[in-house]
């Protein structure tokens, strides 16, 4: 166990990480409603601390130096987690229970949060947290319960669960959906089609699966978000590659129509990620459970 000795005062953290943005103790002692001294004195205590000189003087103002600027970062990063303990603590203050959940953003905001309230109807005083992470994480520096993860089933430290495989559907919207009776799929080689830029090769294996051999399939325009592409597919921009889970709203709406019935299924799949230090969580457990409820409801 450490000795209290090695834990730093948060304060001294705070005022280093505010004299550093600043470049001046007078304007971080204004911030934080402190003596200029006062600022001085918690950055000093910290340097004695750690037996570094975190700034050096030049003229009127403080920069920092090598051992100074090696530290901001892991200082804002413990400023960041002790401020979202605070706040979760808070949150959950007058709850029975709590759980956080990491998601993929596009996962999270179009599939998983209009579904949330149905999770709280049966866990009801449950708090959510809930946060979107693009990649895998270390479970040790991020206090998550669970996490959604696309890919193949494979996390440090976690336990994967198998939810769904992706089926992606060629789809069109605005003046496009009156064209979609004279569509053949190698037709769609000469239309606008939109690519996703994480996954380039999303259309050249549609094309593949549907017997149509071509190097032209990676014309088009670029998006860095399915969110993007969605948006831009109902403007009638161009023809779409969309997992369906994305398009639930739209499909049912008309605002985006299915203009193969050729779904194609992607290498990878969606997974629950729970840490192996937290496998005995039984709000966790059910949260699992009640997810892949839903998701067979929709595919039954």
């Amino acid at each position: 166990m450490l000795g209290r000795k090695l834990i730093l005062d948060m304060v001294a953290v705070q005022a280093f990480e505010c004299a550093a943005r600043h470049g001046s103790f007078t304007r971080a002692a204004a911030e934080l409603s402190l003596t200029q001294s006062a600022v001085s004195r918690q950055i000093k205590d910290l340097e004695s601390r750690l037996g570094a000189q975190l700034f050096e003087r030049i003229r009127q103002r403080v920069v920092l130096s090598q051992d100074g600027r090696r530290l901001l970062p892991q200082a804002r990063r413990l400023l960041q987690q002790t401020e979202d303990i605070v706040l979760r603590t808070m949150s959950a203050a007058d709850a029975r229970l709590s759980l956080s959940v990491a998601t993929l953003p596009t996962f999270g905001s179009r599939w998983l949060s209009p579904r949330l309230a149905k999770f709280l109807t049966l866990h009801a005083g449950t708090v959510l947290n809930v946060g979107s992470r693009s990649a895998t994480f270390e479970f040790e520096e991020e206090d998550f319960d669970l996490a959604i993860h696309y890919g193949k089933p494979v996390w440090a430290r976690g336990i994967c669960t198998y939810l769904c495989s992706e089926l992606i559907v060629p789809v069109a919207g605005g003046a496009l959906m009156g064209q979609v009776g004279h569509l053949t799929p190698s037709s769609l080689l000469a239309r606008p089609l939109l690519h996703l830029a994480t996954r380039p090769k999303l259309w050249q294996q549609w094309f593949e699966t549907v017997g149509v051999v071509t190097d032209r399939a990676y014309r088009g325009h670029r998006f860095d978000q399915f969110s993007m592409i969605v948006e831009a597919a109902i403007g009638g921009m161009g023809y779409a590659l969309l997992p369906r889970y994305l398009i639930e709203r739209e499909l049912a709406s008309g605002d985006l129509m299915v203009v193969f019935d050729a779904p194609m299924e992607t290498d990878n799949s969606y997974y629950v990620v729970v840490p192996e230090a937290k496998s005995t969580n039984a709000l966790a457990r059910d949260f699992i459970e009640w997810l892949l409820a839903e998701i067979g409801a929709k595919n039954g």
